[in-house]
């Protein structure tokens, strides 16, 4: 996960591209909008890669990966 980073001082610590100020979360919107990948580089954010956008792709799935969910018994 080496194109995504968190740091305090970006975003109040949102993940985002590395060496960017861009969010995962704004790229993931656009990717759940349907917006091909080349789309999403070449009209919105042309300073990133097809491959950054596949890393949000990738840290959003590990995510949900490996979050615990607790489900309260009926």
């Amino acid at each position: 996960m080496d194109r995504i980073s968190v740091d305090t001082t970006v975003h109040f610590g949102q993940p985002c591209i590395a060496g960017t100020r861009i969010p995962v979360y704004c790229i993931l919107e656009l990717v759940q909008e349907g917006i091909p990948f080349d789309e999403i580089v070449r009209k919105y954010y042309p300073d990133i890669t097809v491959e950054d956008v596949k890393a949000c792709v990738r840290y959003a799935t590990a995510l949900v990966k490996t979050e615990e969910v607790h489900v309260a018994a009926p």
